[in-house]
């Protein structure tokens, strides 16, 4: 049986290829060891800003860690592989059955690429939780279905179906549903090498 979380490998086999030390690298990215350890482990795939810290620390693109194979031409994803494309956001430290953010990576397999694109589920309970966060690089979210605030900084921005938001990820920021139902939304992710 093909092992499911293959991204706690991938971070071990880049981690020991850089001569990193898992105390090391937790001193150099400000991410715990133990949370390193759970991830490489594989019991937990991290939210994008642990993941994003990791690659940066160890010089690689965030793609490093979600590619399967490299390719260099387009990349298709047809709306029934999506499910296949999964990348689950869990809380700092913990695992959870049902996760506030599933993402989707729309471009997994691109080599070279600068930008991350995911579609993302976002759960009602979503609001609930609220724990800023922040990473190096930028965003955009494009609202598909329903309601979503985006807690930036001190302000919050409430978008709609249609609505769009482009801002930089170095500010503090959560992304959560508005209006206690579930969402939808298009999500640009760019982090600089």
């Amino acid at each position: 049986m093909e092992k499911a979380n293959k991204l706690g490998d991938k971070v071990r086999s880049v981690r020991e290829l850089k001569n990193f030390g898992v105390d090391e690298l937790a001193k150099e990215s400000g991410i715990s060891a133990e949370l390193i350890a759970s991830i490489e482990a594989g019991d937990l795939v991290p939210s994008l800003t642990p993941l994003i810290k990791l690659a940066r620390t160890l010089g690689v693109r965030l793609g490093t860690f979600l590619d399967d194979q490299e390719i260099t031409g387009p990349v298709v994803t047809r709306k029934g592989a999506l499910r296949a494309a999964r990348v689950v956001r869990v809380a700092e430290g913990r695992t959870q059955e049902k996760t506030e953010l599933d993402f989707f990576s729309l471009a997994h397999d691109k080599s070279g690429r600068h930008m991350e694109p995911f579609m993302i589920e976002i759960d009602p309970a979503s609001a609930e939780h609220i724990k800023l966060s922040s990473h190096e690089g930028e965003e955009f979210i494009h609202v598909l279905e329903g309601q979503v605030e985006i807690q930036y900084g001190r302000n919050a921005y409430l978008l709609d179906t249609g609505d769009s938001i482009y801002y930089d990820s170095v500010v503090n920021h959560h992304v959560h549903s508005a209006d206690g139902k579930p969402a939808r939304i298009l999500a640009v992710v760019y982090a600089p090498f």
